[in-house]
């Protein structure tokens, strides 16, 4: 986590950092300003995630700093007075530490921006995709190799099973992923997704058109004139699910 020191006091600072020595597998120090306009240049420059801010500085105070930032990192306010605390609080400071810093309470603020870390990757919305059916206006994460891609189900036309893994067709691409076709028909909604045969899984938004085919069985023709035979169980199956 990038950190920046905005403080007036030489020795403060250099207090501060002595003391975050302890905590450096977390905070890397890439800056230090002595007032409130330097501050503001770093944080545009370096976008840090964490800012230890005095108060009462030369020419703009700390929250006079704040309020001309677009974007405000995170912030612990360090200062002399206790008047402040209200006010820092205010504008969602993550703590508020009294000079001089006491080791013990600077570790206490660490393991506070530790744990808020780690809440910010706990959305609910997350939480609600991972215990549901994706859809077509769900896109999804793909990396194949050194390339990646993140396209939405609904342009994706169809899977292709190949051996351990699955080729993913949508536009142009058609990257590999390391998944069996049956976990990958787990996760998708059957509203959107349906599987033809042992071999493919497609997107019933593509289908252009549908023929009778051998042995009772059909065959789709997708928007990209791709032809897949729906096997005969599965054509029983589509008939149920599709017949008024």
């Amino acid at each position: 986590m990038k950190a920046v020191l905005i403080d007036d006091e030489r020795l403060a600072r250099q207090e501060l950092r002595h003391l975050l020595e302890a905590h450096k597998d977390l905070i890397t120090i890439v800056g230090e300003a002595s007032n409130g306009k330097e501050g503001i240049e770093l944080i545009k420059n370096l976008s840090p995630d964490l800012i230890f801010l005095d108060i009462q500085m030369p020419e703009m105070t700390g929250f006079e700093m704040l309020k001309q930032l677009n974007e405000i990192p995170k912030v612990v306010f360090v200062t002399a007075y206790d008047d402040y605390a209200i006010d820092a609080f205010k504008v969602n400071a993550l703590d508020y530490l009294m000079k001089p810093v006491e080791p013990q309470l600077l570790k206490e603020t660490i393991e506070k921006l530790e744990q808020n870390s780690e809440e910010e990757f706990l959305s609910t919305e997350e939480n609600s995709r991972s215990d549901r059916k994706l859809n077509v206006s769900d896109n999804i994460f793909i990396k194949d190799g050194e390339k990646c891609f993140f396209p939405k189900l609904k342009d994706v036309r169809y899977f292709e099973s190949q051996g351990n893994y699955v080729r993913v067709f949508f536009n142009e691409s058609k990257p590999m992923i390391l998944r069996s076709l049956n976990a990958l028909q787990d996760k998708l909604s059957s509203e959107d997704f349906f599987r033809a045969n042992r071999k493919y899984l497609i997107n019933l938004n593509h289908i252009e058109s549908i023929e009778n085919w051998f042995n009772g069985g059909l065959k789709v023709k997708l928007t990209d004139q791709m032809e897949i035979e729906v096997s005969r169980r599965q054509t029983i199956r589509f008939k149920e699910i599709m017949m008024l």
